[in-house]
Order: structure tokens, then sequence, then C-alpha cells
């Protein structure tokens, strides 16, 4: 009696239902029956397309368990449950060829793999499925422009975190966590100690799950939350549900989490001026490095990588301290309120900013229909689209100078609030409070046979 696989497969099935491979399971049974056949072993790839580049690992086994003489026969629904790739069905034969096996059954009827003619017949029907596939491919990505276009809904699965079952409605009690984590991220924090925040107040994602720094980061560039449409990363225009942020806090947050220097998966700074000390004797900026008691120091490198001229350096601890109290006392001066009262100005001309990269990326868009309407040639589009780049590449830049002022929110003439808190944040918040008030800090050289902490060393710069 010839041992028999049954391989069974669906492309796509995301609430893991298996009524669509289990059908198929039943008929094929039921044709192994028939044919009086001992069914060896199932094998089932449920949720993974054959016209993609995804593996399919109940299928690679089958073939391993071929390898091995440990079938004889094959058993499927359809023979484009095999196989939508000429590639692979050229991988089929080989294998099969030299495993002696000549009996594929499907429900839709028999090939004799033994001939030539039963070979061509497969080879014509796999070229069929890999065409129809790549139509289908084309016709699903056309319909999914065509929805971004429109702003409408689309795909299923998880709801998004900040709105109900339908996707559309926003559900309050995570808005207004969201709109939290939107002024978190401006204001300075890391992903990471937000995440780590988050899991100890018990807020899960909307699976359950603990909050990963990649999941809070792409909730956070998504054009969703303030009510627009991505498609591809891009933000395509407003969407059919509500936002719960604005459009400008968003593209704040893309140029903020965008920026190519943001540190992701290195260690935690452990150095609150890192990048913010100059030397007083050649300019250069100091550098942290420790000493060799592992006590936390700054110094004036010279060297490899390094212009400095290596005759400055301090210990950390008191100096840092001192900087502290220096911008906690600054908090409350007329100086700084003076030099904020402009901020009005900046958050307006931050709302400019984003809507003028709004209606760039629009004209983009406007400008490739054009193209693709044969109303302009390729060097006017060309020439077009630099312009249109070079003002979204400036705007970008500019909005990115602009974001860190939310580190100063409710601290303003609140000295006492920050420094009851001040232990308490990480030290990617406490970086962006100095940095949003300290251009840098010039380190002037010790005196000789001083070797206590001198104050007098150390000149901040504010900011203007």
């Amino acid at each position: 009696m010839l041992r028999a696989a049954i391989y069974a497969r669906i492309s796509s099935d995301p609430d893991d239902t298996r009524l669509g491979v289990e059908r198929q399971l039943v008929d094929c049974r039921a044709l192994a029956a028939r044919k009086g056949w001992t069914v060896a072993r199932e094998y089932v790839d449920n949720d993974i397309s054959a016209s993609g580049s995804k593996r399919r690992p109940e299928y690679r086994l089958m073939l391993e368990n071929i390898k091995a003489g440990e079938l004889d026969a094959v058993v499927v629904w359809a023979d484009d449950r095999l196989h939508r790739q000429p590639k692979e069905l050229e991988e089929f034969f080989e294998i099969i060829d030299a495993a002696g096996i000549k009996n594929l059954a499907t429900v839709s009827g028999d090939m004799d793999l033994s001939t030539d003619d039963g070979k061509l017949k497969a080879r014509i029907l796999g070229a069929v499925a890999a065409n129809e596939s790549a139509k289908l491919t084309r016709r699903i990505r056309r319909k999914h422009e065509e929805l971004a276009a429109a702003g409408r809904l689309v795909g299923g699965g998880s709801r998004p975190f900040g709105y109900e079952d339908d996707r559309l409605t926003i559900r309050p009690d995570e808005a207004h966590i969201v709109k939290e984590l939107a002024a978190r991220v401006l204001a300075g924090d890391s992903l990471r100690s937000i995440c780590k925040d988050l899991d100890e107040r018990g807020v899960s994602t909307v699976t359950g799950a603990p909050w990963r720094m990649q999941v809070l980061r792409r909730m956070l560039m998504s054009g969703r939350i303030s009510g627009q449409r991505d498609h591809h990363g891009e933000i395509v225009g407003p969407a059919e549900w509500p936002g719960i942020i604005t459009p400008a806090d968003t593209a704040r947050l893309r140029s903020v989490l965008g920026d190519p220097r943001r540190r992701t998966n290195r260690s935690p700074r452990r150095y609150l001026l890192a990048g913010m000390l100059r030397c007083s004797l050649c300019g250069a900026t100091l550098v942290a490095r420790p000493k060799v008691d592992g006590r936390r120091a700054y110094v004036c490198a010279k060297g490899p990588g390094f212009a400095g001229c290596n005759k400055i350096s301090t210990l950390a601890e008191d100096m840092e301290s001192l900087i502290v109290e220096a911008v906690l006392y600054r908090l409350d001066t007329p100086a700084l309120a003076n030099r904020l009262a402009k901020r009005a100005n900046g958050t307006t001309e931050a709302s400019a900013i984003a809507d003028a990269l709004a209606a760039d990326q629009a004209q983009l868009d406007e400008l490739t229909e054009l193209y693709a309407d044969r109303a302009i040639r390729k060097g006017e589009w060309l020439k077009a689209r630099r312009r249109i780049d070079e003002r979204i590449t400036a705007n970008r830049k500019k909005l990115s100078r602009m974001t860190h002022t939310n580190a100063l929110d409710g601290f303003v003439g609140n000295s006492a609030e920050l420094r009851r808190r001040w232990a308490d944040l990480p030290l990617s918040r406490q970086q962006a409070v100095v940095a949003a008030m300290l251009d840098h800090v010039v380190v002037g050289p010790a005196l000789k046979g001083r070797n206590h902490f001198d104050p007098k060393r150390y000149t901040p710069v504010w900011q203007r």
C-alpha cells in the first residue's frame, strides 16, 4: 500500500481559524481512501502564500521526508496549493524523480508525473497559476493605493491602540495615553524608558503583550493617530477616522524618531553633558572617558579621531551637579521667561512647517500623476521633483531643530517641581531639559596644587 502525504495550504487566515485548510484535508483524506493509499502524514501551511518569498516550513519538511524515502505519493486539493512559482515546481520534479515518486493526486484531477506530457501539463498549470497570482497582486496593490488616496480604512488584524474594534472610534482611555507618549517623545524621553514605564504601570498593548520599542516607534510615527492615511510609510492625505494628536505633532514625531542620529539598540548613556562641554584652551568638545578607578570623567582627547589638546579633564559627578543646579535656578529667572515668550511663535512656525511638508508631499503625488498620464516629460518631472525634495529636506531640518523646546513644559517658573522629579526622570529627559536651556559649558584648566572641586572652572553658555 502506498504511503501518501497530504499537503494543505491557504494564503490568508489572519484570525487562524484554519477553516480553509481543514476543508482541504477532509477532501484529500477522502481521495486517498478511494485510491487505497495510507495517509502517512499531513503537512499544513496555514496563512502562508506560495507566491511570495516567505518560507513554508511544512512544505520543506515534506520534501525532506520524500528525500528520505518515507513517502510514495502526494495528495493535494489543487495543484496551485503546492506551487505558484515555476522555480519551485522544477525543484519538486527533481526531488520526486530522485525518490521514484510517480503519483500526484489532486481533488480536481490526477497528474501522471511519470510521463513528459504529465509534467508538461503540470508546468502549464504552474505558469497559469503564477500569472494569476501576479495579476491578483497587481489588483490588490492598485486597490490599496485607491483606498489610501481616499483615506479609507483597510486591513484586519488587531485594532490600533487608541481606537475601538471598528478601527474608527477613538477609545478615550488609550487616547489619553497616546497623547502622553507623543508629548514625552517630543520632550526628549527615550523609547526604552517609555516602554519600561508603561510595563511598570500595567499598560499593555492591544494584544496584551509588553511594549517593545519597535511597536511604540511604529505607532508614534504612523499618520493614523493624527487622522491621516499613510501608505508604504508616506502620508497620502486625511483619513476617514478622527485623529488623537494633530498632523503637526505627527510631523514633529517623524522628524524626531526618523533622525538618523538618534541612538538605537545601544546601552543607555551615563553622561548627562555628553557633547556639551568645550575645552577653554583649544575649543574641542570634551568626550566621556572614565578614570582607571571607574569614576566618570570628561577629557579633551587627543589622538586618532580626536582633535583635542589633552590638557583639560574633569570629573563628572560634582560638575554635573553644579550645572543641574544652575539649570534649576535659571528656570525661575525672568531672563528665561522672556526668551521663552517667543515660543508661541515657534509653535506657530512649527505648525506652518508641518503644513508646508504636507503640501509638498501632495504636490509630489500630483507630479507623479502628471508623469504617469504623460502630461509631462521625464526631464520635467525630475527637475520639479528635485526642487520639491530640496524644500522637504530643508523643512525637516528646521522642524528637527524646533522639537527640543517641549522638554521644559510644566517646569518654567516651577523649578521646585523639576527638582522633586529630577532623580526619577530618565537620563534622556534630563539631557533634553538641560539642552533646551544650555548651549554648552566652557571648561577651564585646574589650578596646580588644588585637588578639590573648583566651580570657577566652568562657564555655562546659555541658549538665546
